[in-house]
């Protein structure tokens, strides 16, 4: 009798995630006709979440999240260098889908697909038990962790969600400047508290 044979190693999250091609059709058939590559940012130890929308054109392309513009905006919100931001045992970067959703025909953003986050995200947050912050960036982000839908009125309740690890946020996006200058305690206010959580929460050993 042949000795058994051992299965195939069975695959981490993370790896699962990065194989995905549930979106592959729907992608083909944006106006950008992209394949689908995760952008996946996230280790069992971290502390700090970030839980954003979707990749853009320019990290779909590195492979990397935030780097654009909306990550230089956010990483000066929230006080961090670029080393630290992508300090994967300290920081998960989890968007709501993890591809790219494309432009439309006028050359818009497309929303992230709701089937990423129904597929994955719950997964995700189980398996990152030592976070101590969130911060929750954007609408797609607000609606799925606090069942929020008027991102101005959360992210104006910021003390009350802070108190339990949550900072709700906009998203970063040069689309939001406007936002940002209609609501300057944001800046005020929001902001060094953010910055003093999050130093706090990478800083502390454990």
């Amino acid at each position: 009798m042949e000795p058994e044979r051992p299965g195939p190693v069975p695959l981490t999250l993370a790896a699962e995630i990065a194989a995905c091609r549930l979106c592959a059709a729907r992608f083909a058939a944006t106006a950008t006709a992209h394949q689908p590559r995760p952008v996946v940012w996230f280790r069992p130890s971290a502390r700090l979440l970030i839980a954003g929308q979707a990749p853009g054109a320019r990290v779909h392309a590195s492979g990397r999240p935030f780097t654009d513009a909306s990550g230089d905006r956010l990483r000066d919100w929230c006080g961090l260098g670029e080393q630290a931001f992508y300090d994967q045992s300290r920081v998960a970067i989890v968007p709501m889908a993890f591809c790219f959703p494309g432009y439309d025909a006028r050359g818009s953003d497309l929303p992230p697909p709701p089937l990423c986050a129904a597929t994955w995200h719950a997964r995700v947050m189980a398996g990152l038990p030592a976070l101590r912050l969130r911060l929750l960036v954007g609408g797609a982000a607000l609606r799925w962790h606090l069942g929020a839908r008027d991102v101005t009125a959360t992210v104006a309740d910021w003390r009350s969600h802070a108190a339990r690890g949550i900072f709700p946020l906009p998203h970063p996006s040069w689309r939001n400047t406007g936002w940002l200058k209609h609501n300057p305690w944001f800046a005020a206010e929001l902001l060094p508290a953010l910055r003093a959580r999050v130093a706090e929460v990478m800083e502390t050993n454990g």
